[in-house]
């Protein structure tokens, strides 16, 4: 509601925004967001980039909600993390929206923590890339992109703060959570866990019930439809 109070005001001061349901509240089809009052021609020249950002961001965090919803059902413990791949010049707003549903933000810029994914390893062992990770940027945190199981015990010997468990079945991931736990590292909360890749509401739950930490899904942000919302105008 940030988005269309602030489209407003830099059309005209003189548009009134009152909020009637505050960000991530839930709404019914046909149901009030907000009133707004002013002079008509500011109304509706206010109108399509407030309701784009309205529709857009409103449709980002009901899928993310659906999501939340399902993998919380399945493990109270668990969170749903976004991802880089959003829409650019609106990557807050985005990570703003996946929060006010319920769900976590990862990293919002590279600065923000080392995720060392395959392409990195081309001339760099998983040890060597983690020492140097943490060696350039002490306190950060460093996360391993592993898609086979050796390279799990690899992350976690070399000093890897979260594995994430890239485009595994949910077998092979609960395999890969018990193995980490019971890990020096692992047992003592050191390590968190991280499903990945190719997770849909279809099959969360599943991966839900595997133990992680955390499930990032891309999908939130960079495949969520728009909600249908709405100006009206009120017959006077």
């Amino acid at each position: 509601m940030d988005c269309v109070i602030e489209v407003c005001a830099q059309i005209d001061p003189a548009l009134v925004v009152e909020v009637v349901v505050d960000d991530g509240g839930e709404i019914e089809s046909g149901g009030l967001i907000a009133r707004l009052s002013g002079p008509t021609a500011s109304m509706l020249t206010a109108e399509r980039t407030a309701l784009n950002f309205l529709c857009h961001l409103s449709g980002i965090a009901s899928a993310t909600n659906r999501y939340v919803k399902v993998a919380r059902a399945a493990n109270p413990s668990v969170r749903i993390w976004d991802t880089r791949k959003t829409t650019p010049g609106l990557r807050s707003l985005e990570k703003a929206a996946v929060r006010a549903a319920g769900g976590w933000n990862h990293r919002a810029s590279l600065s923000e923590g080392v995720l060392i994914k395959d392409n990195h390893l081309g001339d760099l062992s998983i040890v060597e890339a983690v020492h140097l990770a943490l060696a350039r940027w002490p306190g950060r945190m460093v996360e391993v992109e592993c898609d086979r199981v050796d390279q799990v015990g690899e992350a976690l010997d070399a000093g890897a703060s979260v594995v994430l468990l890239d485009n595994m079945t949910p077998s092979q991931v609960e395999g890969c959570v018990g193995f980490i736990r019971s890990h020096p590292r692992g047992s003592a909360g050191a390590v968190l866990v991280e499903a990945s890749g190719g997770i849909s509401l279809h099959n969360l739950a599943e991966y839900a019930r595997t133990g992680v930490d955390l499930i990032s899904i891309g999908a939130m942000t960079h495949s969520a439809p728009v909600l249908d919302i709405g100006l009206d105008l009120e017959d006077q």
